[in-house]
């Protein structure tokens, strides 16, 4: 049983690499709303700003409750990416099929995320940026 949660841990560890190469290298890429406040608000009280919107809570005990609810909510609705981002390409003339694509690797990169940062709650100091912050 250990072994086989070893293998799983591996797997979305590995899912989730790509994907935090990807965000970063989509920096024309329009984020949402509500990460770009937690990115604004996050500059403005640490002198390091962080990918997620939990990261610009003060002290452990809010980052720690932050980093579960945010890995929780994306673990749990990383797959509606699948129909958000068609959706938004469509309603911005954009290219359907490559909404499609880039929900289905959002959905499964955000699932994965969520995962890890839902295992990883207690160690603050790892964040795992998701593409445009998450659902």
């Amino acid at each position: 049983m250990l072994k086989r949660s070893g293998v799983v841990l591996v797997i979305c560890a590995m899912l989730a690499s790509p994907g935090v190469v990807w965000a970063k290298s989509q920096g024309t890429m329009a984020k949402k709303k509500s990460y770009q406040s937690y990115q604004s608000r996050s500059a403005k009280t640490n002198k390091q700003a962080h990918g997620s919107p939990w990261a610009h809570e003060r002290g452990w005990a809010n980052q720690a409750r932050g980093k579960f609810v945010f890995g929780a909510k994306n673990t749990l609705l990383g797959w509606t990416e699948l129909f958000t981002e068609p959706y938004e390409a469509a309603k911005s003339g954009r290219n359907v099929a490559g909404g499609i694509g880039r929900g289905l690797l959002n959905g499964v990169v955000d699932t994965a995320g969520g995962a890890a940062h839902l295992i990883t709650f207690p160690v603050t100091k790892l964040d795992l940026p998701l593409p445009q912050g998450g659902v």
